[in-house]
């Protein structure tokens, strides 16, 4: 079940912890997608924290809250973008979006597979989506004190799996959050540091998030309609042109 929007509200703006998390996985999208003018970015869950650096220059960004875990306007003295949404149908039309990012939305949810059905659906032809789900193998599904201990985590081979059967071709995979989830101080000061240590060497040290992006797979459609039937021959069509058939009666007489 999703999280309630005030305790995340709470962990990502008002505890140092959460700052860290937030700045870690923030950096990593940024990274990945770096800021383009006129884009229309969207984000689903509790995406927010990190659709920041796009309020500037995208064309338009627009924060989906689920309605089972609540809405908060965002951002803080600003227009608000956030909006109230079901999870299995969001309020957007069909190929709007260039660029969609989940965040505390697909492990929660009670129904993954219409979420990815609907984040194929907004996406528009060369679109990107990029996932962010806590990892099974980190310390931070393990740890109840953070939002990523709630839900279903995922290792990058199950949610590549699940990302396939919705149509989408997973492109880069990453991943975020190699600090210990600990509120002590040695750790918080050094946060910054083991972000670095984990890219760098993150086959031997778990993420506490996975990150993958994925492009949404537009198919050619088959040729069909007038041009496929002018290729099969028209049945009513045929004798045309050959000669009217002679009675049985006819032939035997002259035999």
């Amino acid at each position: 079940m999703h999280l309630d929007v005030l305790d995340l509200r709470n962990f990502y703006y008002r505890t140092q912890l959460g700052r860290v998390a937030q700045r870690a996985i923030r950096d990593r999208v940024v990274d990945l997608w770096p800021v383009q003018s006129g884009q229309t970015v969207a984000g689903f869950g509790f995406a927010v924290p990190l659709l920041r650096p796009y309020l500037a220059d995208s064309r338009r960004v627009i924060g989906l809250m689920p309605g089972p875990q609540g809405v908060m306007p965002w951002p803080a003295g600003m227009e608000n973008v956030s909006v109230l949404c079901e999870e299995t149908h969001w309020p957007l039309p069909t190929g709007l979006v260039d660029r969609l990012v989940m965040l505390h939305g697909l492990e929660t949810s009670e129904h993954p597979t219409a979420v990815l059905d609907e984040a194929h659906r907004v996406l528009g032809p060369g679109g990107k989506a990029l996932i962010v789900v806590p990892n099974r193998s980190g310390l931070w599904s393990r740890r109840d004190g953070t939002p990523f201990g709630f839900g279903r985590p995922y290792s990058m081979t199950q949610l590549e799996t699940q990302l396939k059967r919705h149509g989408f071709t997973p492109e880069r995979t990453c991943a975020a959050l190699f600090a210990p989830p600990s509120s002590a101080r040695f750790w918080l000061r050094t946060a910054d540091f083991w972000e670095g240590f984990g890219r760098r060497f993150g086959p031997w040290l778990a993420g506490g998030v996975l990150m993958v992006e994925a492009s949404k797979q537009v198919y050619a459609p088959t040729r069909g309609g007038l041009g496929a039937l002018a290729r099969r021959p028209l049945k009513v069509l045929e004798g045309v042109g050959k000669g009217v058939p002679e009675p049985a009666m006819n032939r035997e007489a002259d035999g």
